[in-house]
């Protein structure tokens, strides 16, 4: 959520830097809202002063022997009032926070101006796309010749975009899995949890979900408000939230592997060949909880760290920024990870890592002391897929597919694989 503060010293600021992602604030709306809650406050704020007043006056007028009663009939007359203005104001307030929950966040200042994914600029790139010398495969055939990937099991099972993978594929899950959680717990420096997969929606407003994509969340039936998560950020996130830490508590960084739901609202037609957009897949998400001055630091060091999965299993990627137009709601600067697929000759976005600066933070109450002031203030929260576990199975599948349709096991999940270096 914006602050409101910033807005009220300079909205148009606010839109000019909210235009560059192709949002249009209501400049109106807003103003008219805050003039009718300052208002409401001015006025609550004079009769609460006449009403402290009243109380001195009876008690000297009591002292002086006079009659009170026209003194306390106007303190019941402001009691009333301020019970209505108490009223209103929380109607106000109510309206207002609803405007600011469905704003976006503000881009930084060094992010590319531009309307679409056209419009991203290319910052890193790694690898070399290899050369094949025979008619190369996407991920279904190669699934399906090895006997291993089944769409049409999981749509008797369930419906479209639902997969079973079965022997050596689901292995190979399965190692790609461990061997991101061992890396990023070893060698970067991440706390592995483990998160419930269902969440209140105040969880889901807290990283920005709702209430804007209600309609791409699973909601469960019955009378408890729970959702499926659509990604471990939302529980991780929230282990901050109503929370203030202390300074030598952060960094904070968190690891956890997790399945997600998305019902992909506004998909349709979109990628229905194959595992590239499931209802549901799996995700290794990296979260970090950072004292303000460090984050955009740590936005690089996250990156860095979702990049080496891709190096350590020799698939080319590239990095890009992502351009205002393209960011999504909550980000304030992004980078995606895209891996190149042979069988589509282009680089697929697997990782988004994003810094989300105070956005998050204010919505989830989430907050550090800051041992300076020794006040408690908002934190800035990032995160970042480390990787989304079925596209990279995709991008080993079809980057390390042989002629006779075996695929070579990269050496780094060889040992997670009991030393195998091929499936077939």
């Amino acid at each position: 959520m914006l602050d409101p503060k910033l807005m009220r010293a300079d909205l148009a600021a606010v839109a000019d830097r909210l235009q560059q992602r192709g949002f249009s604030l209501d400049t109106d709306a807003f103003a008219n809202l805050e003039a009718e809650r300052k208002a409401l406050q001015v006025e609550t704020e004079q009769l609460q002063a006449r009403r402290n007043a009243s109380a001195r006056n009876i008690g000297k007028a009591k002292a002086a022997g006079e009659d009170i009663a026209p003194l306390l009939a106007a303190v019941e007359a402001d009691k009333a009032r301020l019970d209505q203005l108490a009223s209103q104001l929380q109607q106000v307030q109510q309206r207002l926070d609803d405007f600011l929950s469905r704003l976006p966040n503000l881009p930084d200042p060094d992010v590319p101006d531009g309307q679409s994914e056209a419009d991203n600029r290319e910052v890193h790139r790694w690898g070399t796309p290899r050369r094949f010398e025979f008619a190369v495969r996407d991920h279904v055939d190669l699934g399906a010749e090895l006997g291993q990937l089944d769409f049409e099991a999981a749509a008797r099972i369930t419906g479209a975009r639902f997969t079973v993978l079965s022997g050596p594929l689901a292995r190979l899950q399965r190692a790609l899995t461990q061997f991101m959680l061992d890396l990023h717990t070893t060698e970067h420096g991440y706390r592995e949890v483990y998160v419930p997969y269902l969440v209140n929606a105040q969880s889901l407003f807290g990283t920005g979900q709702l209430p804007k994509f209600a309609e791409d969340l699973f909601r469960i039936a019955g009378e408890t408000p729970w959702y499926l998560i659509p990604t471990a950020e939302v529980p991780v996130t929230n282990l901050a939230r109503d929370q203030i830490l202390a300074a030598e508590q952060l960094p904070v960084r968190y690891v956890c592997h997790s399945p997600c739901f998305r019902s992909e609202a506004g998909s349709h037609g979109r990628d229905t060949r194959g595992m590239i957009r499931q209802h549901q897949f799996e995700k290794v998400e990296l979260v970090q909880l950072i004292e303000p001055a460090q984050s955009a630091t740590a936005l690089e060091s996250l990156r860095r760290h979702a990049e080496t999965v891709l190096e350590r299993l020799e698939l080319p990627y590239r990095t890009v920024v992502l351009c205002g137009g393209d960011l999504g709601f909550a980000a304030a600067k992004t980078y995606d990870l895209e891996v190149w697929l042979p069988s589509q000759e282009t680089y697929r976005e697997i990782s988004s890592c994003s810094n989300f600066r105070d956005f998050q933070a204010r919505r989830m109450h989430a907050r550090w002391r800051n041992p300076d002031t020794g006040k408690p203030e908002l934190l800035h929260s990032l995160n970042g897929s480390g990787l989304a576990v079925g596209r990279t199975l995709i991008a080993v599948m079809e980057n390390h597919q042989q002629a006779d349709g075996s695929i070579a096991v990269p050496a780094a999940l060889q040992p997670y694989l009991g030393g195998c270096e091929r499936i077939a």
